[in-house]
């Protein structure tokens, strides 16, 4: 193969390799946006000749999505890394709701409304931390390792969100 051939052949390579990053990319930072869904119970209405909740949903799609965990890291003094089965964190998004019912006879207000919308949501999955019953290998042992006691963690799940809601009341909400 030439010279040229294999450079043509390198640049349409390298050019399809751009793309392809380029239009994974957004797909991934666009992140989670709510479908909403709505319960239908307007036959119910009609059948039972009066008003009935009315329910909808948000469902955010996709619910959760992987990110890179973090590897593990090297302590001195240690044996094993820090964290020995990583931690991995999820991104995305709590489902919202929105219910309004009729309320007869209230002073003034015929309906009452809660609107919960979808918000963000961070988790992380629990991790491992373990060390093994061997130290390092020091100057003062003659080259060999030391005897230690075992050590074991669970590095505990973390869920973080801010979950806000609106409650209302009006005619015909």
């Amino acid at each position: 193969m030439k010279s040229t051939t294999r450079g043509t052949l390198a640049a349409v390579l390298t050019g399809v390799a751009a793309a392809v990053g380029a239009a994974a990319t957004p797909a991934a930072a666009v992140g989670s946006v709510p479908v909403p869904v709505s319960v239908p119970l307007e036959a119910a209405s009609r059948v039972l000749g009066t008003e009935v909740p009315q329910a909808g949903l948000e469902v955010p799609a996709p619910l959760l999505m992987p990110t890179p965990p973090e590897g593990p890291r090297f302590v001195p003094g240690h044996l094993m890394p820090e964290r020995t089965v990583p931690e991995v964190p999820f991104t995305g998004a709590l489902p919202g709701a929105h219910l309004s019912t009729p309320v007869p006879g209230a002073v003034g207000d015929d309906q009452v409304g809660v609107a919960l919308p979808a918000n963000p949501l961070r988790t992380v999955t629990p991790g491992v931390a373990l060390d093994a019953p061997l130290t390092r290998p020091s100057v003062a042992n003659h080259g060999l390792p030391s005897l230690q006691e075992p050590a074991f963690g669970v590095i505990a799940p973390v869920l973080q969100t801010v979950a806000d809601g609106e409650l209302s009341t009006g005619s015909g909400l």
